[in-house]
């Protein structure tokens, strides 16, 4: 008999993006469903998903709002319990976030199983509460910073989390005559790399034949369509909803943050990136990301808060005209990727599920 899943996710693109990931490995095996919030429901085609909306707002730091967060708080666990009881839910999957906080109460009042994946480099705060009563943490490394030792033996490795059409693209080529060069933003759209870099951009169209694929926030769509048509700039403008793997394919370099999955995909692709970790990132978990790629050779950092146009024109103009530890990286990147299939991912999640029902039956 197949078991009722229930995927709990919502907030930004980070959360999202690795779960609708997860309800593919999963729905074949399971009856599947996922939950998320209003925020998260724009990252998501609603016809694609068995969706659930169950919004869930963020506790305020004001002190005169706690009594009205504390009650606040006892009605989502309740409905969250009524919800899970409703359903049948047999297993819960979190992505982390305080969105999965109050169904992760409910799993535990209902002695439910409860699995978490954690795609970050650094235990986030709302998996860290819950490691010690999760069946397993699905993890990217063993290397987890904050992460409690006497629950090691909880994080179950498995290779990064791809959506499935990326295990069908032909790997990114390496520079030649022409720089393709990817700036990424996030989810959220870094307004900063809609201007800090622009510089830097114009420097290196004067030295090389270059097309920029630049993704932003809509809201600034008119003033970089501005920017580089006045600079004589080729270019392309997308947002986060769209389909960025085929413009990842046609590049061969990047400017991205340090978003897990974003970084996952890049490696995956073998397209050498210059990660600029978002600064304010929780438990700094962007620079974490970056440093784990990093240590493998897979990318190069630099720091928000020191770099300028020319911190970044001289160190693509340097990675640009010597090659070799740029070649380097996308042989560092295929190593690092050679056991990322979709069946080997999906094999170890089901596994691991299944082990678990048998231990507990």
């Amino acid at each position: 008999m197949k078991q009722n899943i229930l995927i709990s996710t919502g907030g930004s693109g980070g959360h999202i993006v690795p779960a609708t990931i997860l309800y593919e490995h999963l729905k074949d095996k399971f009856y599947v469903s996922m939950s998320t919030d209003y925020r998260g429901i724009k990252f998501l085609d609603k016809n694609k998903y068995n969706l659930e909306i169950f919004n869930i707002t963020p506790i305020s730091k004001n002190i005169f709002l706690l009594p009205f967060q504390f009650f606040l708080t006892i009605y989502l666990i309740v409905k969250s319990v009524f919800f899970l009881k409703k359903k049948k839910i047999d297993i819960l999957f979190s992505t982390g976030g305080y969105m999965s906080l109050p169904f992760c109460l409910a799993a535990q009042i209902l002695n439910i199983k409860l699995f978490l994946l954690e795609p970050n480099m650094v235990l986030g705060r709302s998996n860290k509460f819950f490691i010690n009563s999760c069946e397993k943490i699905f993890c990217y490394s063993d290397k987890i910073k904050n992460f409690p030792n006497k629950y090691k033996n909880k994080i179950y490795v498995i290779p990064p989390l791809l959506r499935k059409k990326f295990y069908n693209v032909k790997k990114t080529e390496s520079i030649d005559k022409s720089i393709n060069l990817l700036i990424i933003g996030g989810s959220q759209g870094a307004k900063i790399f809609d201007t800090l870099i622009k510089l830097s951009i114009i420097k290196l169209s004067k030295k090389y034949s270059l097309k920029i694929y630049h993704q932003s926030n809509p809201l600034n769509f008119e003033k970089l369509k501005e920017f580089y048509k006045d600079n004589n700039i080729d270019y392309e403008l997308f947002n986060f909803n769209e389909d960025i793997l085929d413009i990842m394919s046609r590049s061969n370099i990047c400017i991205t943050r340090a978003g897990a999955s974003t970084l996952a995909e890049l490696v995956y692709l073998n397209l050498p990136c210059l990660t600029i970790p978002l600064p304010t990132s929780k438990d700094n978990h962007q620079f974490e990301n970056a440093f784990f790629y990093n240590e493998i050779g897979c990318n190069w950092i630099l720091n928000q808060k020191e770099i300028n146009d020319e911190t970044v024109a001289n160190k693509l103009v340097n990675i640009i005209d010597n090659k070799d530890e740029y070649l380097v990286k996308k042989i560092n990147m295929k190593n690092f990727s050679y056991q990322n299939t979709w069946n080997n991912i999906n094999q170890k999640i089901i596994s691991v599920i299944n082990e678990n029902r048998i231990s507990k039956n």
